[in-house]
């Protein structure tokens, strides 16, 4: 059973920085890793992902704030937030999409951006 587990959500003002961190129990080396987040009463929504190669997507409200980064080597995946705005406030989730196509979520972790 495939566990990914999030960190690294909190409360921070707007204009501030946090660092997400999501672990996989497994190898990462072969997936599509990637963040979502859903805020209240929205849907899920993509934030950032990152291929096998290192390419990366990122929504359109998030680009140049966000920068997501792999390491296989320690099964992880992290997303750097900068510049946070209140319209970022959500759970952000961690996924893994193998080359399979089956699809693995985190448990989910809150950021809040208030001042």
């Amino acid at each position: 059973q495939v566990q990914l587990v999030e960190s690294g959500g909190g409360l921070v003002q707007p204009g501030g920085s946090l660092r997400l961190s999501c672990t996989a129990s497994g190898s990462i080396m072969t997936s599509t890793m990637g963040w979502y987040r859903q805020a209240p009463g929205k849907e899920r929504e993509l934030v950032a992902i990152i291929t096998t190669t290192g390419s990366t997507i990122y929504a359109d409200s998030v680009k140049g704030r966000f920068t997501i980064c792999r390491d296989n080597a320690k099964k992880e995946v992290s997303l750097q937030m900068n510049s946070l705005r209140p319209e970022d406030t959500a759970d952000y989730y961690c996924n893994q999409r193998r080359s399979s196509g089956t699809n693995y979520w985190g448990q989910g972790t809150q950021v809040t951006v208030s001042s």
